[in-house]
């Protein structure tokens, strides 16, 4: 154990390089995972043995991220798909370098705000064809494959086209999802048909077969992503909207494409984590990261109610922000150099009230969500080549409208939309909507340390910045990073133009001090108890600086597994 007066950055360093676990920094429910060849973490164990195939196979991290991803979509229709969007961050060994992929779909071109039937709250019907946008993840698995793919995008999609056809036994927290998804959206269009083999949920450990899906995605691979966006897939999207009150036309898929994009980082603590810009929510970490820089946290201790605390109020800031600013930066300037800046996050800083919780926040003035579904993963393979990617339909199985004859559900990602016309993240025709999912990465002196993520709606960016806290100032390890208490604040200022007016919620894992609660109750948050699923689902690859070898983690909350080789 390293003394009082080994020097801060060596203990930096350690907490993310040294594969040491101590009992002191944490408890973890598993050990980490190491392999020197590559690793796959994801939330399904088979989903995951399908990455650690197509690595042995000769294929690249990316590769297996694909297949991953389609295996999940899937295995985990819960929380993603081919009708949902997709983000990536990509080390290339080959170049130093950090690649990102913006993979989200736009706003049909025939919708405008006066079209849409607003809810009382002033917000566009969640489950409904007027949420739904362009699907963005198979153009981003082309994308993705054309730039760093090694093996046929056939027999990347292999394993999940095979387990759609031949079945796969499902796991036991995506088959409670599936159950309650069900209660919901039992009678959506199309819905049963898939979802509902027999009129009901598979249940844990029975076997689900998609035909149809297992068609589509046979379809990609034989035609890449010019079947899904301007063939026989955008064909029945577009029938099927036609005949459910949609807006899609096949100009709208036609037009479709990801994009690349430079990643955006920050330091914290003599590390540099990056995220991807918005219109994504990834720099709501970074802004996170920056306030709390300016903390002794490691000196509060995180038993401590001052912890917990300067956490959340941080996060009431940055949300007043991501509300204020986030949006497509097609249609609406981002300032987001002045957002990301160190004196910014201290002048943020300076309005924490160390005995009061804020009621009500306001955006600052820079110079110039809560949804728990989704998927992320991560993959990292023999030549260095590190990915960490997320998927999603927004919200569960999405709007709830299934494409019986194409096997997967659109999602409803416009929801995120504000209906007020002229604010950054306003509903227009072709926008790309404020995003919440986010992938991340980990560099230190220009060397890969970590791709990480955390799904979960308005939880991945508070989760970010919880997982960096708890490697860097508290020492744990990669799994204990992940398993340790988290928070999840909820009722800050929206991007749909909704404002936090009553100081919002602090959701606290059990297992603080009864007193530390009390405490938080004092200075006038408002504790409430939340599932497990809502504080996120977490995956973790971190490559050692000095030896090459891979440590893998994975969430303790879902079904899922690191794996090796």
């Amino acid at each position: 154990m390293p003394s009082r007066l080994t020097p801060v950055v060596v203990l930096l360093f350690l907490s993310l390089a040294a594969p040491l676990a101590r009992a002191e920094r944490g408890t973890a429910t598993r050990s980490p995972v190491y392999g020197e060849h590559g690793m796959v973490c994801a939330a399904q164990p088979l989903a995951v043995q399908a990455g650690i195939d197509i690595l042995k196979a000769g294929g690249s991290a990316v590769d297996a991220a694909i297949a991953v991803n389609a295996c999940l979509g899937l295995m985990e229709p819960t929380a993603n798909g081919v009708g949902g969007d997709l983000f990536a961050i990509v080390w290339d060994p080959r170049d130093g370098k950090l690649h990102g992929l913006n993979a989200c779909g736009r706003s049909p071109l025939a919708l405008t705000a006066d079209k849409v039937p607003a809810e009382p709250d002033g917000t566009i019907p969640l489950y409904s064809p007027y949420s739904w946008t362009v699907p963005g993840a198979v153009d981003g698995w082309a994308q993705l494959h054309a730039k760093f793919g090694r093996l046929p995008l056939a027999r990347v999609l292999a394993p999940a086209i095979g387990y759609a056809a031949d079945g796969f036994p499902v796991s036991p927290v995506i088959a409670s999802d599936w159950e309650r998804g069900s209660r919901r959206f039992k009678d959506f269009p199309g819905f049963a048909e898939v979802f509902l083999p027999g009129g009901r949920a598979p249940r844990e450990g029975e076997v689900f077969r998609n035909p149809a899906l297992a068609r589509t995605l046979q379809l990609v691979a034989d035609g890449g992503a010019d079947a899904y966006y301007r063939g026989p897939i955008a064909a029945e999207l577009v029938r099927y909207s036609q005949a459910n009150g949609g807006f899609f036309a096949a100009g709208d898929f036609a037009r479709h494409t990801s994009e690349w994009c430079e990643p955006v980082s920050t330091s914290y603590r003599g590390y540099d984590v990056w995220e991807l810009p918005p219109p994504g929510q990834g720099i709501a970490a970074l802004q996170l990261l920056n306030i709390l820089e300016t903390f002794d946290l490691k000196a509060m201790g995180r038993d401590s109610a001052d912890f917990w605390h300067v956490f959340t109020e941080a996060k009431k800031l940055v949300f007043a922000d991501r509300a204020r600013y986030y949006a497509d930066p097609e249609f609406a300037a981002v300032p987001v150099a002045e957002l990301l800046g160190k004196d910014y996050a201290r002048a943020r800083a300076a309005l924490i009230d160390p005995r009061q919780a804020a009621q009500r926040v306001e955006p600052g003035d820079p110079p110039a969500l809560n949804r728990k579904e989704t998927t992320f993963l991560c993959t990292a393979d023999a030549d260095g080549m590190m990915v960490a990617l997320i998927q999603s339909n927004y919200t569960g199985f999405g709007s709830g409208y299934v494409i019986p004859s194409l096997g997967f559900c659109l999602q409803d990602r416009g929801n995120l939309f504000d209906l007020q016309p002229g604010r950054p993240n306003s509903l227009e025709p072709g926008k790309r909507p404020f995003h919440t999912i986010i992938p991340a990465f980990v560099t230190k002196d220009g060397k890969p340390l970590m791709a990480f993520g955390l799904m979960g709606g308005d939880m991945q960016p508070q989760g970010h910045a919880q997982v960096i806290v708890n490697l860097v100032d508290f020492g744990m390890n990669l799994q204990e990073a992940g398993d340790a208490i988290r928070f999840h604040h909820t009722g800050s200022a929206e991007p749909t133009g909704t404002g936090m007016t009553d100081g919002g919620v602090l959701h606290i894992e059990a297992g603080l001090p009864a007193a530390v609660l009390e405490e938080l109750k004092e200075r006038g948050h408002r504790l409430e108890d939340e599932p497990v699923g809502a504080y996120g689902g977490y995956q973790a690859i971190r490559r050692d600086p000095a030896t090459g070898i891979y440590c893998g983690a994975t969430e303790k909350r879902k079904d899922g597994c690191a794996q090796g080789y």
